[in-house]
């Protein structure tokens, strides 16, 4: 197994920072293949990544992947591996191969489970591992429900801090953590935040929320985008207004 510095260094042309395009990931969180398809379509080319979550890729499994990736995507499997050690290590290994070059696992899996999957996913056409902190949609009043007595803040910086010390490659945490989480874990770590919305939308069931422009000022490297793209009348002038957005913010 490599260690946490050789896993954590990422090659150069993996993701280009400087490109707006290759920093949102729109949510394809639809329940089958033709609705999938039908608005990878109406986005007209104007993102680089998809995110493909639980209920999509349960549906339509590795065929979409490959269907998504030959239109040119590229592509973020959202699946929040959460299991004991050997079993979530046998599904990194079973979705090496299919082209998706992220893949997230829940880092509350704790230290074994992380070291597990990481020694996974040094097989060929593996893709690289993103550790879930806290979900977005959870705040301290969801946190103290399940046990947990700080806030979601110190939470993530924890679990961030264990899996970087594993050797994964990223986290997923809020706009409000990105911040902290950059100036911890260093420039070449993957940053990816979710519940990004619009100036004056609604928040849905997201908790901890923030525009396009604040998440890429404190540091995000990849902005995941659902509702306020997918819902819009035009997905795809909803897309690019967002990446102007990021262009602009990270001037």
């Amino acid at each position: 197994m490599k260690s946490s510095r050789e896993s954590l260094t990422l090659p150069v042309e993996f993701l280009n920072l400087s490109d707006p395009a290759e920093r949102l990931a729109v949510a394809l969180d639809v329940p089958d293949a033709h609705s999938a398809l039908a608005l990878a379509d109406r986005l007209e080319g104007s993102c680089r990544w998809l995110k493909v979550g639980m209920e999509l890729y349960y549906a339509a499994g590795n065929s979409l992947i490959e269907t998504l990736r030959g239109r040119g995507f590229r592509i973020f499997l959202d699946l929040k591996l959460h299991d004991i050690p050997n079993t979530v290590a046998g599904a990194v290994r079973s979705v090496s191969g299919t082209g998706a070059e992220l893949l997230t696992v829940h880092a509350a899996g704790g230290p074994a489970m992380l070291r597990a999957v990481v020694e996974a996913a040094q097989a060929p056409g593996a893709p690289l591992l993103l550790a879930v902190t806290v979900l977005t949609s959870m705040d301290t009043g969801e946190l103290a429900a399940i046990g947990i007595f700080t806030p979601p803040a110190e939470q993530v910086l924890r679990l961030a801090r264990m899996a970087q010390g594993e050797g994964v490659s990223g986290m997923v945490c809020s706009a409000e953590e990105v911040a902290s989480l950059r100036d911890q874990t260093g420039a070449e770590t993957i940053l990816v935040v979710p519940g990004i919305r619009p100036a004056g939308s609604t928040s849905d069931d997201q908790r901890r929320v923030a525009t396009a422009a604040e998440a890429i000022s404190r540091g995000a490297s990849i902005l995941v985008v659902g509702r306020p793209i997918t819902r819009a009348s035009d997905p795809a002038q909803a897309a690019l207004t967002i990446l102007k957005e990021i262009e602009e913010a990270a001037g």
